[in-house]
C-alpha cells in the first residue's frame, strides 16, 4: 500500500482556477506561497507562462515557444502567502477571460549550492522532491555536472535556457531502457530523440550532467525544474497503450490531481489533465503544454482519475499508441491509504 509522508499533497501541488478582470488581482485559495506557477489562459489560443520564485516573479517563460525569457511587468507581479498578484496583462489576466494556474512549493528564491562542476542556485523542498535550479552554463559539449538539491535522484529533469531562444529539454526515467541518451522537447510534439544532452550519463542523488546541446551556450543563464518519485504524491512512469477506448490502468497509489502524458515513440502532443477543471470521470478537458491551443474536450484523449491512479479512456496515439510506451508525470489529491484515504470520483 502506497503509505506517504505527504499526508495532505495540496500543501505542496495545488491546482487554482480563476477568471481575469483585466486590471490588477491577488489569486488567494493555492494554499501556500508558491514558488513555481504554470498560468494557462483556457477559453483562448495563448501561450503557457511560466513563472518560479527563483528567476523572479515577473520573468516568463513558455512551454508552448521556445523564446528567450522574456520580462512583463503586468503578468505575475508577485508570489504572495496563499497565492499570487496579477497586473493587467492579458495573457495572464484578460477581463472574463478563464485561467488555469498550477502551482508546486519548493522552498524560497534559492540558496547556492556546490555540488557540481558549476555552481547553481536551489530551491528544493526534499519532502514533496521538486527543486528549482539555476546555474551559468559552460560551453556545449563541456560535459559538466549541476547540483539539484533534492537529495534522492531526479526521475524527470525539464531544463530550458534563459538567455536565448532554444527548445525545452526533458529526461524521464521511463523515456527509453536508456533515458540518459535520449531527451524529449516540452515545446513540440516530436517523439524522443537519441542525442547527448545529458552527456549520455544518467543523474544521481546529488548531480545531472549537461552535454552536447546547443542551449548550453558558455555564459547562458539556465534554470530546470527537477522531480524524485514521493511515494503516495507524485510518479514519473510509463505505460504501453492499447489503442482501446478501454485503455490501460495505470497505478500511481494516489488519486491525481494532474496528469500530464507524452508518447515517446509515436510523435504525439504533451496532453495536460487535472481534477479542477473536469471535476468528474470522464476527465477531458484537455490542455497541450507544446502548443498556445485553447482548452478542447476531444473525444479521444481522455482519462478516468481514479482513487489509486488513472485509466485511459481515449483511443488517440498520443494518449494510446497501440504496443508502444507513454511516459507520464502525476501529483497526487489524496493519498491512497493513511488519514484520509482517497475515494472515487
Amino acid at each position: 500500500m502506497a503509505y506517504s509522508v505527504i499526508k495532505k499533497p495540496s500543501d505542496y501541488f495545488n491546482t487554482k482556477l480563476y477568471t481575469g478582470n483585466g486590471s490588477t488581482q491577488s489569486i488567494t485559495g493555492v494554499g501556500f506561497q508558491p514558488d513555481w506557477t504554470w498560468i494557462k489562459e483556457r477559453n483562448n489560443a495563448v501561450d503557457h507562462k511560466l513563472y518560479d520564485a527563483v528567476r523572479g516573479a515577473t520573468k516568463v517563460l513558455e512551454s508552448s515557444n521556445t523564446g528567450a525569457e522574456g520580462t512583463d511587468v503586468n503578468g505575475l507581479t508577485a508570489f504572495n502567502s496563499d497565492g499570487f498578484s496579477l497586473g493587467s496583462s492579458g495573457s495572464n489576466n484578460g477581463s472574463g477571460d478563464t485561467y488555469a494556474s498550477w502551482n508546486w512549493l519548493a522552498n524560497g528564491a534559492g540558496v547556492a549550492n556546490t555540488d557540481g562542476s558549476v555552481n547553481s542556485t536551489v530551491s528544493a523542498n526534499t519532502t514533496s522532491g521538486f527543486s528549482i535550479v539555476s546555474w551559468t552554463s559552460l560551453a556545449s559539449g563541456s560535459n559538466y555536472t549541476v547540483g539539484h538539491g533534492l537529495g534522492s535522484t531526479p526521475a524527470m529533469i525539464i531544463v530550458k535556457g534563459r538567455h536565448e531562444s532554444n527548445s525545452w529539454q526533458v529526461y524521464h526515467h521511463k523515456n527509453t531502457s536508456a533515458p540518459e541518451t535520449e531527451y524529449l522537447d516540452l515545446s513540440t510534439a516530436d517523439a524522443t530523440a537519441d542525442y547527448p544532452v545529458w552527456n549520455d550519463t544518467a543523474p544521481t542523488s546529488s548531480v545531472f550532467t549537461c552535454g552536447t546541446w546547443s542551449g548550453f551556450d558558455a555564459g547562458g543563464t539556465m534554470i530546470a525544474y527537477c522531480f524524485a518519485d514521493v511515494q503516495g504524491y507524485s510518479k514519473f512512469g510509463s505505460y504501453t497503450g492499447n489503442g482501446s477506448t478501454d485503455g490501460t490502468f495505470v497505478y500511481t497509489g494516489f488519486k491525481p490531481a494532474f496528469v500530464i502524458i507524452k508518447g515517446t515513440v509515436v510523435a504525439g502532443d504533451w496532453c495536460l489533465f487535472d481534477n479542477k477543471r473536469s471535476e468528474f470521470n470522464l476527465t477531458n478537458k484537455l490542455l497541450l503544454p507544446n502548443t498556445s491551443d485553447a482548452e478542447s474536450t476531444p473525444s479521444t484523449r481522455v482519462i478516468d482519475i481514479l482513487s489509486n491512479g488513472f485509466k485511459i479512456r481515449g483511443s488517440s496515439s498520443d494518449v494510446n499508441s497501440s504496443g508502444n510506451s507513454h511516459i507520464y508525470m502525476a501529483f497526487a489529491s489524496e493519498p491512497l491509504v493513511g488519514d484520509n484515504p482517497a475515494t472515487a470520483r
